[in-house]
Order: C-alpha cells, then sequence, then structure tokens
C-alpha cells in the first residue's frame, strides 16, 4: 500500500514538524496564538528540563536552526512547543482533512466525575468548594498533547472555532479511551483551512469536514501514542499519582439556575 498524499505536507528536521499548505488562514491555542494567515504551523519539541519563559524568541531561535525560518521571516506561522520526541509524530488524512498529533501523557490532567444521581443530591446555589493553588505550571517535563488540523475547504466564519472543539473533543475521547485521562495540563491545538477552497458553512461533528477531523484526530493521537510509549521503560500512567506530573481537578462548583424573568 502506497503513503498517502496529505494536502496539508509535512517535514521532520531537528526536532521540528513543519506542516504546510500556502496561505492557510490558522488559528491557534499556543503561545501567540491567534489567528494568521501563513504557509506553515509548527510542532517544536523541547528538551527533558527545559525551563524558558521566552516563547516567542526561543521558537526562532529554534525554527531558524532547523533551516525552517530565515533570518527576517515575519510571516512565521503558529507554533506549538511538546516535550513529546517528534519522532513520535504521527499524521492521518481522510477527505478534506490532514492531521498530525504528538501524544505523550507523563503530565495527565484529570477530572473525577460524580455520578449523575450524587450530583443530583447537592443542594443548588450550595457554596463551591475553595480552588486549590495554581500548580498548572509544575513539572511539563515529557507530556504534551498537540494536534495541528489542516482542512482544504473554506470555512465560514466561526466554522474554524468550531473546528477547534470538534478536534478537542476528539482527543479527549481518544485519550480517555487509551489512558483514563481526557488529557494533559500543557495540550493545545492548531487548525487551519484555505480561505480559497470549496465553501464550507459548519464543522461540526455531522459535516464532512467535522467527520474528518474527529476520525484523523483519533487515529493520528493514537497512532503517536503507541509510537511514543513502544521503545520506553516506562507505560503510560494508570493514575496522576502514577504519574510522573500532574493534576487532578477535585473541586466542586456551585450550581444555580437562571433566573426568569
Amino acid at each position: 500500500m502506497s503513503d498517502p498524499d496529505p494536502a496539508y505536507g509535512a517535514i521532520r528536521r531537528d526536532g521540528v514538524l513543519r506542516v504546510g499548505r500556502p496561505a492557510t488562514e490558522w488559528l491557534s491555542t499556543g503561545p501567540n496564538g491567534g489567528r494568521q494567515t501563513a504557509d506553515h504551523a509548527y510542532n517544536i519539541s523541547v528538551p527533558e528540563g527545559w525551563e524558558r519563559t521566552d516563547l516567542a524568541a526561543y521558537v526562532g531561535e529554534r525554527l531558524e536552526r532547523a533551516g525552517f525560518d530565515p533570518a527576517g521571516t515575519t510571516r512565521r506561522g503558529p507554533a506549538l512547543l511538546t516535550g513529546v520526541d517528534i519522532d513520535d509524530a504521527r499524521g492521518a488524512c481522510r477527505g478534506p482533512v490532514t492531521v498530525y498529533a504528538t501524544a505523550g501523557i507523563s503530565n495527565p490532567a484529570a477530572l473525577p466525575i460524580e455520578r449523575s444521581h450524587e450530583a443530583a443530591d447537592r443542594t443548588d446555589g450550595g457554596d463551591a468548594d475553595p480552588l486549590a493553588p495554581d500548580e498548572a505550571a509544575q513539572g511539563q517535563a515529557r507530556g504534551t498533547v498537540n494536534v495541528i488540523v489542516g482542512t482544504t475547504r473554506a470555512l465560514a466564519p466561526g466554522a474554524l472555532e468550531n473546528l477547534i472543539a470538534v478536534a478537542a473533543e476528539a482527543k479527549a475521547a481518544t485519550l480517555l479511551a487509551e489512558t483514563g485521562f481526557p488529557g494533559t495540563t500543557t495540550d493545545a491545538i492548531v487548525v487551519g483551512h484555505d480561505p480559497e477552497g470549496r465553501p464550507a458553512e459548519f464543522s461540526g461533528s455531522g459535516t464532512e469536514v467535522g467527520a474528518a477531523t474527529r476520525v484523523c484526530v483519533r487515529d493520528a493521537v493514537r497512532a503517536s501514542l503507541q509510537a511514543h510509549y513502544a521503545d520506553r521503560d516506562a507505560d503510560a500512567p494508570d493514575s496522576v499519582t502514577d504519574a510522573t506530573y500532574g493534576v487532578s481537578t477535585d473541586g466542586r462548583a456551585a450550581v444555580f439556575r437562571p433566573p426568569l424573568e
């Protein structure tokens, strides 16, 4: 069976994955994120013990070192950072969608869910549990699940933003099935579309773009997880306690019914 020819091609070099299609409009949840038009998006593997905080400068250094970002380049495109080796990146394509993922789960973010009847016993309007100290920045080591999604369709206003939700849902469902966790403390997503492509008004799960995204995210994340742990001494953790790093969001919110006017 021949290798696929994805509409969003990618190259791995010096710890950087470059994903490209000319004049793509990207939307990123990562560092210096937001919406921009550029030919490429990037996923960059950082070394163990990495503690840089000047992220824009660091990204520029890494891209220039890899030969992807010559000095003076202004339209760089979005970049994500990961503790997962870029050799473990995997891609998947279906119809108008291409997805690339890197997945490691050393810093899981658990969200315990009580059963519906237990939640119903709580009093509406009750006090919320006090918030725990912010520990999200602790120990970001060899984890992170990063996903880059590209579609050849030209998405209508709002549909590109919705594609992030579709990809995040698929990522969480896949991770829950494979690891028991919906994500890690540092996950990020980039989505892109072709403004000159065939128009698509919606991107929900019932659309061609949304359905293809769900399938591709599932298969790329699963394949990257398998690659990441194939040659490692340790398996994915069974609990936050077993993980090198991680958090469990155990608090309760104050639940209320909006007033009727």
